[in-house]
């Protein structure tokens, strides 16, 4: 807790929210990429992803 108080004295709440938020999304946002790149791949072989099948 220490230390989200002294990052706050030193850049400021909306940069640590910033940061936090960002920090949280990451894991969403590299899954996100790897279903885009493999987006053609899935459509070339007429498969849908695992993913799409659970959504349809």
């Amino acid at each position: 807790m220490e230390v989200w108080l002294s990052m706050v004295k030193d850049v400021g709440f909306s940069a640590v929210v910033t940061f936090f938020l960002l920090h949280r999304i990451e894991g969403k946002l590299d899954e996100l990429i790897q279903s885009v790149r493999l987006l053609p791949v899935d459509q070339e072989a007429g498969q849908p992803d695992e993913r799409m099948k659970r959504q349809i």
